[in-house]
């Protein structure tokens, strides 16, 4: 049933035996035996896709369920940690792999030592049902869509330069001596987006997206354009704060800082949750405002 409702969900014979760590033999035998079990045709199968039929939509509703209270059933008795074990996939923004995170992460697995983490690190926008993913940390406002998002916190954003950058080209004390200076330009998405910078001004939001510069689509390689001296960029403070702090970079334009931008970890569904996943979302909630403490607000 397991495999069944990954293949459900990944629509991929390989990719489902990918993510359950079987072969795909394996994969196919299983659900032939299913099939065979139920007398249904619980797939269409073609040599790219592999789809639900009207009976597997139904199947696989009540496969859910089914697996969810499995998981609440064996979590009923005992320690409560002694259910939180099988596979658990997190994926964060390249910018939050910082020390800090990942040693908390090791304390993570060491208060759950049968839960099998695997950490995903990527600045694109993650598919979490199409590529098997638990959940997702994210920042920034957050498009309609399926997911269930759990605000853990508001990160303060900072405008900033390196010293060489502001010596050769002097400090902006206003949003309109920025026309004179050049920035760092984050691109985001496929599309490549470039992210406009944001910044409050007598209570009011304005954006501005930089004439011209350098523009990069990796987190770390932003900053470091930046500390570099190519120009103005902006970012949360917990992705600066060692930049901030030797003075490799120094903030500017602080009377228009921006409204903090929300920090949440995205799932699939509120229902029926994993007990690892469950209390992933749980520690991370717990453990992110300690961590950045100074650089983000309730």
């Amino acid at each position: 049933m397991q495999l069944f409702v990954r293949l459900a969900e990944l629509g991929s014979f390989t990719r489902a035996a990918d993510a359950m760590r079987v072969g795909r033999p394996q994969v196919t035998r299983a659900i032939q035996e299913l099939e065979a079990s139920l007398g249904v045709r619980l797939f269409q199968r073609t040599t790219r896709k592999v789809r639900l039929t009207n009976e597997g939509e139904r199947f696989y509703e009540r496969a859910k369920q089914i697996l969810g209270d499995v998981a609440e059933a064996t979590s009923m008795f005992g320690h409560p940690d002694a259910s939180m074990r099988g596979r658990l996939r997190v994926d964060i923004p390249t910018a939050f792999a910082r020390p800090g995170l990942i040693a908390s992460l090791r304390e993570f697995t060491t208060c759950y030592p049968d839960i099998e983490l695997t950490l995903g690190v990527t600045d694109r926008t993650v598919d979490l049902v199409a590529e098997g993913v638990d959940c997702v940390l994210r920042i920034g406002e957050l498009p309609d869509s399926s997911l269930v998002a759990r605000r853990i916190g508001r990160a303060i954003m900072i405008t900033c330069a390196s010293p060489r950058y502001l010596k050769e080209h002097g400090e902006p004390v206003n949003l309109d001596d920025l026309r004179a200076h050049g920035g760092v330009t984050f691109l985001s998405g496929q599309n490549k987006r470039s992210l406009p910078w944001q910044f409050l001004n007598e209570g009011s939001e304005q954006t501005y997206v930089s004439s011209y510069g350098i523009s990069v689509n990796e987190s770390n390689a932003y900053v470091e354009c930046g500390v570099a001296g190519f120009g103005i960029l902006q970012a949360p403070g917990i992705t600066l704060d060692r930049y901030l702090a030797d003075g490799s970079l120094i903030e500017v334009l602080r009377p228009y800082r921006p409204r903090p931008r929300p920090v949440s970890i995205l799932y699939p569904s509120r229902s029926h949750l994993a007990p690892q996943v469950h209390a992933f979302i749980d520690w991370v909630s717990e453990q992110f405002p300690v961590l950045y403490t100074g650089w983000l607000e309730d």
